[in-house]
């Protein structure tokens, strides 16, 4: 038992000290011009609060729900793009929909963009994770509206059935879609996800951690987005931190390491990894910080949509710099 506690601290010390030479790492160091990206704030509310006045809550349980959010996620898709396309799926005889927007070259290695819009239980979600879904639905449309010129294939996917009783099984959307790439061969650029971008604090000693020793390297107040991976991915979430930090004003921090570490594999980017995808989650860092997790008071008025906005426009910048 002692063994096992003794690596399982070598392996938490090595995720610290990655993440406090990543931080510390030249690029910090370095002033950008920010580029003019304009979002429109308003979408991003009006998508949050659809997916969360929906009743029932769109959990697994509710088809209905999951079905209403999956068709207005399609809906808002085919506005920017005529490659828009239902992946179903079936759990325990239950059909299932992830929502998949194409955009750039039809061939070649593919960038995915993903975040999942179900909920855990009966709850509104509005940071988890109807914010990621906002987030996505927005890039989507400032790709569009920028008129980016895409050098590699661009999928954004809405999830379904992130939450539990499916997490890490299976039949998480995102572990279908997963498995679909893996299965054709196609090869993969870079997977980011989107898992709850809308709770900010301006509180002192608002923000927690997973290991005590990372308030000695990272901001105690909640109003920063973090960039992780695990062990292997410190290019990825370099480039995704450095572009984010270009493109954007909020603060980005960023963590590399051990899986094991909790947090680190707490959503669909772990699917990719199964199949040695890069992959990395975008994340305001979720209980560590959001009290409102998986409760009833996760609802719109909690959110801070002017960050929402910025995480928006970096992930955006960061995108089109591949």
């Amino acid at each position: 038992m002692k063994r096992i506690f003794w690596w399982a601290g070598l392996l938490l010390l090595g995720g610290v000290l990655s993440a406090y030479l990543l931080k510390n790492s030249s690029f910090n160091k370095v002033k950008m011009n920010k580029p003019i990206i304009e979002v429109k704030k308003e979408r991003l509310y009006a998508d949050v609060k659809f997916l969360t006045e929906l009743n029932p809550p769109r959990q697994f349980q509710h088809i209905t729900s999951l079905n209403k959010s999956a068709e207005y996620i399609y809906q808002e898709f085919e506005k920017v793009s005529t490659r828009v396309s239902f992946q179903t799926f079936t759990i325990d005889g239950q059909e299932y929909k992830n929502v998949i927007c194409s955009m750039g070259p039809e061939t070649g290695e593919r960038l995915i963009l993903g975040a999942h819009y179900d909920v855990c239980g009966d709850q509104p979600g509005a940071d988890d994770n109807a914010s990621g879904v906002a987030g996505l639905l927005e890039i989507a449309r400032l790709v569009q509206e920028q008129k980016i010129e895409l050098k590699y294939r661009l999928d954004f996917v809405a999830f379904a059935l992130e939450e539990p009783p499916f997490f890490k099984t299976d039949g998480m959307g995102s572990a279908v879609h997963a498995k679909s790439l893996a299965k054709e061969k196609v090869p993969v650029k870079a997977m980011i996800c989107l898992e709850m971008i809308g709770y900010y604090s301006e509180k002192k000693n608002s923000q927690d951690f997973p290991v005590a020793a990372m308030k000695a390297i990272y901001p105690t107040t909640a109003n920063f987005i973090a960039v992780v991976g695990n062990m292997g991915q410190t290019s990825l979430v370099s480039h995704v931190k450095k572009q984010m930090l270009a493109g954007s004003s909020i603060d980005v921090q960023s963590l590399t390491a051990p899986a094991s570490v909790p947090g680190v594999d707490f959503s669909d980017h772990l699917n990719y990894w199964r199949f040695n995808y890069p992959a990395v989650m975008i994340t305001n860092t979720s209980f560590f910080r959001n009290e409102n997790y998986h409760m009833p008071t996760d609802t719109i008025d909690t959110l801070d949509f002017d960050k929402m906005a910025e995480v928006v426009k970096g992930v955006f910048w960061a995108l089109i710099q591949f």
